[in-house]
Formats: C-alpha cells, sequence, structure tokens
C-alpha cells in the first residue's frame, strides 16, 4: 500500500496540477533525480528554441531517470523546474504539469529563474523527487 497526502491549505494550486506540499510517511525508498538538461542520449542539446519541446524531452530524461530506479512519474513527490525565461516558461508549463498528471499525481513543484544554465544554450532544467513505498511485509511497491 501506498500513503501519500497532499496538504493544500488553499485551492487554486490544486487546480493547476500542484500540490502545496505531500506528506508521504511510513517506509520508503527516495530518488533524488538530478537536473535534466535537454540533450540526447549523446549528449547534444535539443531542440534549439523551442520551449514546448525542450519542456517534453526534460520530462523524458526525469522519466527515463525514474525508470532505471524502478519508478514511474507515479512516484514523483516534487519536480522543480529551472529556466532562463519564467515567461515563457509559464506559457508553456501544461507540458510539465500534465504528465504527472496523467499518471495520477500532482508533485510539488517550483519554477526557478535563472540567469544561465550549466551547458550554455540551455532554456529548462527540470528536477526532481520521487518515492517508492514499502508496505509494511513485502517489496517495495512500484506506483
Amino acid at each position: 500500500m501506498r500513503e501519500r497526502n497532499a496538504v493544500n491549505p488553499v485551492s487554486w494550486s490544486a487546480g493547476r496540477g500542484f500540490n502545496q506540499g505531500e506528506v508521504v510517511p511510513g517506509h520508503s525508498r527516495t530518488l533524488y533525480v538530478s537536473g535534466q538538461t535537454v540533450m540526447s542520449e549523446d549528449g547534444k542539446p535539443e531542440h534549439d528554441g523551442d520551449m514546448t519541446a525542450r519542456l517534453a524531452l526534460g520530462v523524458d530524461n526525469v522519466e527515463a531517470v525514474l525508470a532505471g530506479a524502478g519508478m514511474s512519474l507515479a512516484n514523483l513527490v516534487r519536480l522543480n523546474v529551472h529556466t532562463t525565461d519564467v515567461g515563457l516558461l509559464v506559457q508553456h508549463y501544461g507540458v510539465p504539469a500534465g504528465r504527472p498528471g496523467a499518471a495520477g499525481v500532482a508533485p510539488t513543484t517550483t519554477m526557478l529563474g535563472v540567469t544561465r544554465l550549466a551547458i550554455p544554450g540551455q532554456m529548462v532544467e527540470p528536477e526532481g523527487t520521487a518515492v517508492a513505498w514499502r508496505p509494511r511485509h513485502g517489496p517495495l511497491v512500484r506506483a
């Protein structure tokens, strides 16, 4: 059995696809996902100037890290997005917000405007935290 409890002292955030907080009690395994730049598997920048495509690939990369740990977007409890253009990110934010929503979760979220990212030319870099719950008796539960 997995348990996560949304904490929303206000209601507007849930309508935008994220919770203000989440309490995850009990035994679990936690994965911290590094910022995922919008790079191909061979390390080449992709989708120059296309925020929607960059966000989609960034979330794909987060999802690949989750899969590597035996998790899915349903395990995501936090998704932060660093960007060099907050206004453009807000216009296209349905991409990262929609994918976890389709997996049945609304992870906590923070958008962070930065001067630049580590790799020149990058515009967006999502990062996250995921939790796999361990039942009282038995193996970890994959969401």
